[in-house]
């Protein structure tokens, strides 16, 4: 027994070490600065919401597959997300496509409350279990689908989808304050993704380039993408 203990020690040791790691050899090398940001990639254990099978790939530099289509993107990207979001504490935040939650929950140490859409039930279900594990008390999960957004929740100040996807429901926009941000990765082909923000103001919108996103995952099928 005490030597069952002694390795499991050791590999929790691993896990964190790897962490620090990931935000010293990932994060901080492509201008992810912000000691908040920072602190909250190394605060919440992102190994708790994968499955076993990928713990040793949990913290390297690649995606991790979730469900089917879907999964989470390479640490960095998850990253620039939140960085490029520039999520204040009094701020309202939708997440479409919760998947386990583990984003869900570093934008929950960041904003006021955060409103999170899943459409499969065992990820539904994952989400609420790691909010109450994680101590959560300002994040809250709907089980909806992954275009409409949240329109009886909001206005948002800032809505993000982080999985890559063909077309983006602009529909969306009337969802946020003036002000918010949309943040949304727009899939070109298999393989390379961009990711943008669009600003909502008064009477018109700005859209900017963000970062290249190299990704298999999309959000749904093209011919189930819904065009503007």
């Amino acid at each position: 027994m005490y030597i069952k203990l002694k390795k499991k020690s050791f590999k929790n040791m691993n896990i964190d070490k790897n962490r620090e790691m990931m935000i010293e050899n990932q994060l901080r090398p492509n201008k992810i600065t912000n000691l908040i940001l920072l602190d909250t990639f190394n605060e919440v254990s992102k190994e708790k919401f994968i499955s076993s099978d990928n713990l040793n790939i949990c913290y390297s530099d690649q995606d991790i597959s979730i469900l089917g289509n879907r999964g989470y993107l390479k640490n960095l990207h998850l990253a620039q997300i939140l960085h490029f979001a520039d999520i204040k504490k009094h701020e309202k935040v939708l997440h479409i496509g919760g998947l386990t939650g583990y984003l869900s929950v570093l934008i929950s140490k960041l904003c006021k409350e955060i409103y999170v859409t899943e459409e499969d039930e065992n990820s539904f279900e994952n989400i609420n279990k790691n909010f109450v594990e994680n101590k959560i008390t300002n994040g809250y999960a709907f089980k909806s689908n992954l275009i409409d957004g949240l329109s009886n929740k909001g206005p948002f100040d800032i809505i993000i989808i982080d999985c890559p996807q063909y077309s983006i429901n602009l529909n969306l926009l009337d969802q946020l304050n003036v002000g918010g941000r949309l943040l949304y990765i727009e899939k070109l082909n298999h393989d390379l993704s961009k990711a943008y923000k669009m600003t909502k103001y008064q009477n018109n919108y700005s859209k900017d380039f963000l970062f290249d996103v190299f990704s298999n995952f999309y959000l749904k099928q093209k011919e189930e993408s819904f065009n503007f």
